[in-house]
């Protein structure tokens, strides 16, 4: 439609406030802040340890149904929130995960929000930011490297070549590197072996960083890391090859959470970037934590559908960091409902209000789900100008008679003023109390019992497939004395099965467990399931191809 502008020409034209002002917004003095560039800012350590006395505020988290081709807008949603909280005169600040390089050169492109409800600098946010992804990948591959040479000069450690468990990293999406063979070319390039490379997102050293409360803390958990194993399997410990403080070193200022502001000036503070279907799909607890501190109210989200962000963020991030949410927003489209009834997407612009109520199952599954860990909920509808009035009315009539309420959001398009009436109501919401947050399960339940837990609460399966070598390795870690971490499950994000193609709420399927992995740095067991690849590839046209600087030197294609 002509006259509309791209989310690109709506965030160049944004009125950023200078870095300082923003961070005064939350009561930041210009010395907590550690300034990159003139729109963006790290947070002090000092400052941030000087918060520790404050109460917190509401801590809001946003949500959505499975991911489609179609688009659900979380991370717009989330802005948008937080934008029409601080329309109605709430304190406000909005919480994120930082983008990969890899999706924004891949098939998603970026991640910063959309339409009038996005964050700025938005090339920054989507490209190398203040270099936090950098410092993970090097503190990860400088580990593999120190492993490699403990082995060269005599490992003195007993390191079993076959059961090396710490692969390398790469922030970029490159299927040739899952799988190679290292160290060929004679004895001075060391002991031939196989080994591959994950994506950075996918890294423990990630989820360490997401999960520490200060840079002593994320020490610990990176020498708790687990790099291989002996012949008698005990393992070894990146504090067994005492790369754990110089990992540290490398960082020292990743660890500080990134300032910087919405379209309309609201405060975000944007800090680590674990995937969901891969790993545990949260911002950092420093962040959160030092947004509860400096506002009334947190709005965060969690990657990917509910049944993997929402879990991990309350099974993993919350249980561990002691997080109390007091309400949930969960996000949906009437184009993604479509799919889910069965929609092509190339056939999305056409009314069909059949499929739309067809496909809301995977919405009513969802909301189900979240009301099992305590939280009350709400519907956004993420509005298109595709959608019609039948077609949204469908999916208000559906989550009425789940008793639950829904509103039609207009943030794309209209900024806050688009989402004032949820925002009112979220803070109405969080402000009463309701919550009564538990985790899905204890943490005393058997590794084994947690992922057929998670299968049949949250995926509505009938059970797992969890071979015997599978088992005897959880059994084993229970006796090590890793029993009571919970269970971080890799899956694909299009369904509740570990079938992508299975859409809606698929029920009474097996989820096949093929792999286990301790990240017993980051304290929980990944459960690989299914075709879940730590390493993702390119599409047949990858968003790379369009990505491009114009004659004035602006990036083009970003979005």
């Amino acid at each position: 439609m002509t006259g509309i502008k791209s989310d690109i020409e709506i965030a160049r034209a944004a009125q950023k406030r200078p870095i300082g002002e923003v961070g005064a917004m939350l009561g930041i003095p210009d010395d907590a802040l550690i300034p990159y560039g003139r729109d963006k800012a790290k947070l002090d350590a000092g400052f941030i340890r000087s918060l520790g006395e404050r109460a917190d505020g509401k801590l809001i988290l946003v949500t959505a149904i499975n991911p489609t081709p179609a688009g659900e807008g979380k991370t717009t949603t989330t802005v948008g929130l937080g934008d029409g909280l601080s329309r109605i005169g709430r304190k406000v600040a909005i919480c994120l995960r930082e983008p990969s390089l890899g999706p924004c050169f891949g098939v998603k492109g970026g991640a910063a929000g959309g339409g009038h409800a996005q964050v700025v600098p938005m090339e920054d946010l989507n490209l190398h930011f203040t270099g936090d992804f950098h410092a993970i990948t090097a503190a990860h591959n400088l580990l593999a490297a120190m492993v490699d040479n403990h082995i060269h000069w005599g490992n003195e450690q007993g390191i079993d070549v076959r059961r090396f468990v710490w692969r390398r990293v790469v922030d970029m999406n490159d299927r040739a590197l899952r799988d190679v063979v290292l160290s060929l070319g004679g004895v001075g390039n060391g002991f031939p072996r196989q080994g591959g490379f994950d994506i950075t997102v996918a890294s423990e050293v990630m989820a360490c960083l997401c999960l520490a409360t200060d840079l002593a803390d994320l020490q610990r958990r990176l020498g708790d890391m687990i790099v291989a194993y002996r012949r008698d399997k005990t393992p070894v410990f990146a504090k067994d090859i005492e790369a754990d403080g110089a990992m540290a070193v490398l960082l020292k200022d990743a660890m500080l959470p990134n300032l910087v502001q919405t379209i309309e000036n609201t405060p975000v503070l944007v800090h680590g970037g674990p995937f969901a279907n891969i790993a545990h799909g949260c911002n950092s607890v420093v962040a959160t934590k030092a947004g509860l501190k400096l506002a009334d109210y947190v709005v965060t989200e969690a990657g990917f559908g509910a049944d993997l962000g929402a879990e991990k963020f309350f099974d993993i991030k919350c249980r561990k960091a002691g997080l109390r949410p007091a309400a949930t927003v969960l996000v949906a489209t009437v184009r993604a409902l479509k799919m889910n009834g069965g929609v092509a997407k190339s056939e999305l612009g056409r009314e069909d209000v059949a499929a739309v109520t067809a496909g809301c199952v995977n919405l009513g599954r969802h909301i189900g789900n979240i009301r099992k860990f305590g939280v009350p909920v709400v519907v956004a509808i993420n509005h298109f100008v595709s959608d019609t009035l039948a077609e949204i009315e469908a999916v208000q009539a559906y989550v009425a008679g789940l008793g639950a309420e829904v509103f039609l959001c207009r943030h794309w398009a209209e900024g806050s003023a688009g989402i004032e009436p949820l925002a009112r109501r979220v803070a109405e919401l969080a402000d009463a109390g309701e919550a009564a947050f538990a985790p899905l399960y204890p943490d005393r339940m058997p590794l084994a019992e947690k992922i057929e837990t998670v299968a049949r609460e949250i995926y509505g399966a009938a059970g797992v497939s969890i071979g015997p070598a599978v088992l005897d390795q959880l059994q084993t870690w229970e006796a090590e004395g890793y029993g009571d971490l919970p269970v971080c499950m890799a899956k694909t994000q299009y369904s509740f099965s570990a079938d992508p193609t299975l859409l809606g709420a698929p029920s009474g399927h097996t989820v096949p467990v093929r792999e286990v992995r301790l990240s017993a740095g980051a304290g929980f067991v990944v459960a690989i399931c299914g075709d879940t690849l730590t390493m993702p590839g390119l599409p047949r046209r990858p968003s790379a191809e369009r990505i491009y600087l114009n004659e004035d030197g602006q990036i083009e294609g970003l979005f």
